[in-house]
């Protein structure tokens, strides 16, 4: 966790401000992050962050039609030095990769800067800032494969949603609860316009029985969408896992005019096939994006020196990593993970 006084000092950074603009990740740590700083003040407006996790120049438009007094940045990778000194306001920046150095009118919260390897997501850094919102925290914790130390508080309140479940695995996997998990990260999908009109309504949700039990408007509203993007990603689900691991590599490509599930996907087949390394790609535009996930391996310095040379880029977390590689250098690629990995 982070030392009590920068805790204190997001929150002052919070409470002072009324024209905030927000920028996060399109996946539940990403989106739980924001509605738990959006729902604790209750002002605002938003971006979602999709295709690469990266602040630069061209979000420049968004803030000057906006006009915020401050702008938080939350579960993204990497922010420019061109966008912080262009800005001219305060940006708070909560986030969990890297870490990066950055300088000017900033102030950086990661909590891998106490500690290399402690993968504490946004969403934990934000639950401290507002303790409120507890399911929303949960949701964002378990989607970023982390188990946070309010798992017991939660389990008193909400026993029904995960029964059984001990392990982030069981939770996200077996349980009631793994559907609000996905429903976070597939009301993102398609068109920005409309992820936002889901994301303003899950502003206004107390409970997650609404959503799950379908117990309001709002809750139906938002369990449509989820089920009618589930569709799309059971029929992907189905047709990859025809695909079989091979030299302890599980590896899954599909065509660019299905809906991208390459993280969710990577998620599951590393539960399924938990021994392997799990890489699910796209194809979109002569690029293959992928998602990488592997359980025993750790990915970040193979993947850099697999991507040495090649039209490409990627990184991550230690067994949790997003890369983009030409189609045509996609084998020469997967030819140097494993002799990297290995």
């Amino acid at each position: 966790m982070l030392p009590k006084k920068q805790i204190e000092e997001i929150r002052d950074e919070l409470k002072h401000c009324k024209r905030p603009l927000f920028f996060f990740d399109d996946d539940a740590d990403g989106l739980s992050s924001f509605l738990l700083l959006y729902r604790y003040i209750k002002e605002g407006s938003s971006v979602v962050i999709k295709t690469i996790p990266k602040i630069d120049n061209k979000f420049l438009r968004k803030v000057k039609e906006y006009e915020p007094d401050k702008i938080f940045i939350l579960d993204i990778a990497q922010v420019e030095q061109g966008f912080i000194d262009a800005v001219k306001i305060p940006i708070i920046w909560i986030d969990h990769h890297g870490p990066f150095e950055c300088s000017g009118n900033i102030k950086y919260f990661n909590p891998r800067l106490i500690k290399k390897d402690l993968l504490l997501p946004a969403t934990g850094i934000c639950y401290e800032v507002v303790k409120q919102d507890l399911w929303i925290a949960m949701v964002g914790c378990i989607g970023d494969y982390y188990m946070p130390d309010f798992f017991d508080e939660f389990k008193k309140k909400y026993a029904d949603l995960i029964g059984d479940s001990k392990s982030v695995e069981d939770i996200y996997f077996n349980s009631k609860f793994g559907k609000l998990i996905d429903l976070f990260s597939f009301i993102l999908k398609g068109k920005t316009s409309d992820a936002l009109k889901h994301v303003k309504v899950l502003t206004r949700i107390k409970e997650p029985y609404e959503i799950l039990n379908e117990e309001t408007p709002q809750g139906k509203f938002l369990f449509k969408k989820y089920k009618q993007i589930n569709e799309g990603y059971e029929t992907l689900l189905n047709e990859a896992l025809k695909a079989k691991p091979e030299q302890g590599f599980f590896i899954f490509i599909y065509p660019d005019n299905n809906t991208s599930f390459t993280s969710e996907l990577s998620n599951e087949l590393l539960y399924r096939f938990s021994d392997n390394v799990i890489i699910v790609g796209r194809e979109k535009n002569g690029d293959i994006k992928m998602s990488l996930r592997s359980k025993h391996k750790t990915i970040p310095e193979a993947l850099a020196r697999s991507l040495a040379g090649l039209e490409g880029y990627g990184g991550g977390h230690e067994h949790a990593c997003g890369a983009n590689v030409k189609k045509e250098q996609f084998e020469e690629f997967v030819k140097r993970l494993r002799e990297n990995l290995n």
